[in-house]
């Protein structure tokens, strides 16, 4: 018997794939109020299609419960004899991406044990968790993101001492007065960077008060090997004191 909505079917896809509302309104980037809605009244006609894709199904079955479940897939030509022989079956998988994404760590650290001089390299095993939805927001690429932490107090009241910072290394193209992660001889460095004629590069502090601006010619660029890793879209800050309570 079919349904009247297709709020039980998708209710039940859900379930199949051990999503709950609030993961798939994350996902789906409205509120969790909403998917429950859609269990009552049924996915809204204008997103039939887009839900139906996300899952799996064919939008005409979560509609009203007709035709098969899942898309099929054009077999491969063969003769009648084969066609005879075999006993076609046919196996559909649900896949919904995760709504988190990993994304490796990389730190400063010495070149070889217990030396000075410091390369930016990745953490084997090491990685920071972030909702897909905000890669996909600012039109990220999971495989070009990266993760590092800040260092020191030159990025303050901004970016705290200590905080993860994530970085889409396809966006290496300075525009002025972005924040942007950089290599300075092995050494990792976070400024806003701004252009300067003839190839030059001002590098500037949020606090500027301890930090004054630096100036890099084309050629000291060069020399010191100062390499932008990409820019800065997402950072996390702690606080770095929890408030004394009155009268505990």
């Amino acid at each position: 018997m079919k349904k009247h909505h297709c709020g039980p079917r998708f209710k039940a896809l859900l379930k199949e794939v051990g999503i709950t509302p609030s993961q798939f309104a994350i996902f789906c980037k409205v509120e969790p109020q909403h998917v429950n809605n859609w269990y009552l009244r049924g996915v809204p006609y204008p997103r039939l299609e887009e839900i139906a894709r996300l899952l799996s199904v064919n939008s005409q079955w979560l509609l009203n419960g007709e035709g098969p479940k899942h898309p099929t897939c054009e077999p491969a030509i063969q003769t009648s004899a084969a066609c005879d022989a075999q006993d076609t079956r046919e196996i559909y998988q649900v896949h919904v991406a995760p709504l988190d994404i990993e994304l490796p760590l990389y730190k400063e650290v010495p070149k070889t044990p217990g030396a000075r001089d410091t390369e930016v390299a990745e953490i084997p095993g090491t990685f920071v968790r972030l909702p897909r939805h905000y890669l996909e927001s600012l039109e990220v690429e999971p495989h070009q993101a990266i993760c590092v932490p800040m260092i020191g107090d030159s990025m303050s009241e901004k970016i705290e001492d200590g905080s993860t910072l994530a970085i889409d290394r396809s966006l290496t193209q300075i525009v002025d007065g972005q924040i942007y992660a950089l290599k300075h001889d092995g050494m990792l460095r976070i400024k806003y960077l701004h252009r300067l004629p003839g190839g030059a590069l001002r590098l500037r502090s949020h606090n500027s008060g301890g930090y004054p601006d630096e100036i890099f010619s084309a050629e000291q660029i060069e020399i010191q090997n100062i390499e932008i890793l990409g820019w800065v879209f997402w950072w996390s800050t702690l606080n770095k004191q929890r408030p004394p309570v009155p009268f505990g």
